[in-house]
């Protein structure tokens, strides 16, 4: 569960959010969020949140010193090490094929 859903269970709603949506995607919407047994706010609310984590789990910014970023474009300039393991896997024909 992450951070922002646990603190959801102690927190009344109280902000409101509005969207617009096609006649397609509302019912696009409904029929995922009877699948998943959510209301549509619920679905709504926590398939928005799941990307909105993701989003700014992916953007990543650091501070490097000059050796460290010197280092940094070291690592960033070797070639890629083979994994046997790896190379099996991507070697094998996928299931739906």
């Amino acid at each position: 569960m992450s951070t922002l859903a646990a603190h959801e269970k102690l927190t009344a709603r109280t902000a409101r959010l509005g969207i617009r949506a096609t006649p397609r995607q509302q019912m696009l919407i409904v029929r995922a969020a009877e699948a998943a047994n959510k209301s549509v706010t619920e679905f709504i609310l926590h398939s928005a949140c799941e990307a909105a984590e993701n989003t700014l789990l992916n953007q990543r910014f650091f501070l490097l010193n000059d050796e460290e970023w010197k280092k940094f474009q070291e690592n960033l300039e070797q070639p890629a090490k083979i994994k046997p393991g790896l190379k099996k896997l991507l070697e094998e024909k996928a299931p739906w094929e």
